[in-house]
C-alpha cells in the first residue's frame, strides 16, 4: 500500500476535502481491514491486517485534521514544516506570540479567569479559521510563493493549536 492518503481514500489531492466521503470511505477501508474478519487467517494475514488498519487510521487523522491535511500537503511538495530547523517566522508574528501568551498567562490573574478564557479561546479559535481559510486560497494557487505562504501558515496554525491547547488545560485547572 504505497500509496499517498488522498489516494487511499479515493480523494483528489486538495486542501479542500469532502468530511462526508472521507468519513465514509474510512469506515468501509476499517471494515475490510477488521479483526473479526481475519479470526481464522494465518499470523502473517492478521499482522498485515493490523498494519493495514494502523495506515488508515494515520492518514485518515492526517486528512480529517486542517493542521495535519496542510502539513501532509506540504510534505508531498517536499516541504517538511515539523522539521525543528524550519524557522519561517517572521518579526510580527513573533511578537504576536508573546502577546498572545502573556494574555494567556495574564488571564489567572483576572477578577473572572473563566470568562476571560472563554474570551481568550474565542480569539483564537477566530484566528485558526483565518488560517485556514487561508490555507485553502493558498493551496488552492498552489503557486511557489502561495506554498511559501501555505508553510508559515501552517506554523502560525500549528502555535494557535498549542495555545488552545494550553487554554484548555487551564481551564480544566480552574475547575
Amino acid at each position: 500500500m504505497d500509496r499517498n492518503h488522498f489516494e487511499l481514500f479515493a480523494l483528489p489531492i486538495s486542501f479542500e476535502i469532502d468530511k462526508a466521503s472521507l468519513s465514509a470511505r474510512y469506515q468501509d477501508l476499517q471494515r475490510s481491514v477488521h479483526p473479526d474478519k481475519f479470526t481464522n487467517a494465518t499470523d502473517r494475514e492478521k499482522r498485515l491486517s493490523m498494519q493495514q488498519a494502523s495506515i488508515i487510521n494515520e492518514a485518515y487523522q492526517s486528512l480529517k485534521d486542517p493542521l495535519k491535511r496542510a502539513q501532509y500537503l506540504l510534505s508531498l511538495k517536499g516541504i517538511d514544516v515539523k522539521s525543528d530547523s524550519n524557522t519561517i517566522m517572521d518579526t510580527e508574528f513573533l511578537m504576536e506570540q508573546m502577546e498572545l501568551r502573556e494574555a494567556l498567562d495574564d488571564i489567572m490573574d483576572a477578577s473572572d479567569p473563566l470568562a476571560s478564557l472563554e474570551v481568550f479561546a474565542g480569539d483564537v479559535e477566530a484566528r485558526i479559521k483565518v488560517l485556514i481559510s487561508q490555507l485553502q486560497a493558498q493551496f488552492a494557487e498552489s503557486s511557489e510563493d502561495s506554498l511559501k505562504q501555505a508553510e508559515a501558515a501552517s506554523l502560525r496554525l500549528q502555535f494557535l493549536y498549542r495555545l488552545r491547547e494550553e487554554a484548555e488545560d487551564r481551564e480544566e485547572a480552574l475547575l
